[in-house]
């Protein structure tokens, strides 16, 4: 039951809180240690420049494994108030619904600032039914991210394990491009974290079943594009009847989304969300996982 007791206060956290100031957060840490070494190396060539994005990618990681190993060795109350922070941390409900609903705005270039901050692509070149896509998208996307994975991994490996696919996750976001700069340093960032998502990415797309059923399951088959990010795209695309397309990379058919579609969507996430909570409390409750105790 300890296991518990601090998934439902991080959980009670995240709901009424949010995300801990930046200069405290252990995703910002990740963040800026991986970014660290980038900027200090100098690249070199195909192999050196592997090598030394595996080994940032190595220290991140080993950090944020001694970071979840620490409340093992605090005392009583303070390693369950340092394990509910750190939990916390790995995960985001509640900010990931506020990034998106500042989507939903009439005003162009407020709704293009609002979806330049959740996206990687530019926004500048993309219309009302392109942004409104990619709000969808990124919140689809993210669910699994930043939601079912980390969870995921909690219940397999505990705190650990939850802020271990936190970083790898990270480390991706930073480092895992297709270009000069990262082709090399972020392959192995980027194929830990496609590692990792492997399993969560499907099993995200089973939870939308309930509210698409078959219409879920062909749109799955229809998600070649990507190993997994575009599987929650396209179960997200088929529930809510709406084209999400991500120009020259994946689309999914229907008609182009609008505000409202946004606002179904995160009605469409808060559900999912809620459905996964349920798993996971049910499982922690039972027993099933031997995830780690603090």
């Amino acid at each position: 039951m300890e296991v518990l007791t601090v998934f439902l206060l991080s959980l009670l956290w995240d709901l009424l809180i949010g995300e801990p100031p930046a200069l405290v957060h252990p995703v910002v840490w990740f963040g800026k240690l991986a970014e660290f070494f980038d900027e200090r190396w100098e690249r070199k060539g195909p192999l050196p420049d592997f090598l030394a994005g595996t080994l940032t990618a190595l220290v991140v990681l080993l950090f944020a494994i001694a970071l979840s190993l620490l409340p093992f060795y605090l005392p009583f109350p303070l390693n369950y108030a340092l394990a509910v922070y750190l939990l916390k941390s790995s995960f985001a409900i509640r900010s990931l619904h506020e990034h998106v609903s500042r989507a939903i705005t009439d005003n162009i270039e407020k709704k293009r600032k609002a979806v330049s901050r959740i996206v990687s692509r530019n926004t500048e070149t993309l219309d009302g039914v392109h942004l409104n896509s990619a709000a969808i998208e990124s919140l689809a996307e993210n669910l699994n991210d930043s939601v079912i994975s980390p969870l995921f991994y909690f219940l397999l490996f505990g705190l650990p394990g939850a802020l271990v696919y936190r970083a790898a996750n990270t480390l991706d976001a930073m480092l895992g491009y297709r270009n000069e700069r990262y082709e090399f340093f972020g392959k192995f960032p980027a194929r830990l974290d496609d590692l990792l998502n492997f399993v969560p990415a499907r099993l995200t797309v089973l939870l939308y079943l309930p509210f698409g059923g078959r219409r879920v399951l062909k749109y799955y088959r229809l998600a070649r594009f990507k190993l997994n990010s575009d599987k929650p795209i396209a179960a997200m695309s088929a529930v809510l009847g709406v084209m999400l397309e991500k120009p020259g990379f994946y689309r999914f058919p229907g008609r182009g989304p609008v505000n409202d579609d946004i606002r179904r969507a995160l009605k469409v996430y808060w559900l999912i969300v809620a459905e996964w909570v349920i798993i996971v409390t049910l499982l922690l409750a039972t027993g099933v996982f031997p995830c780690l105790s603090p």
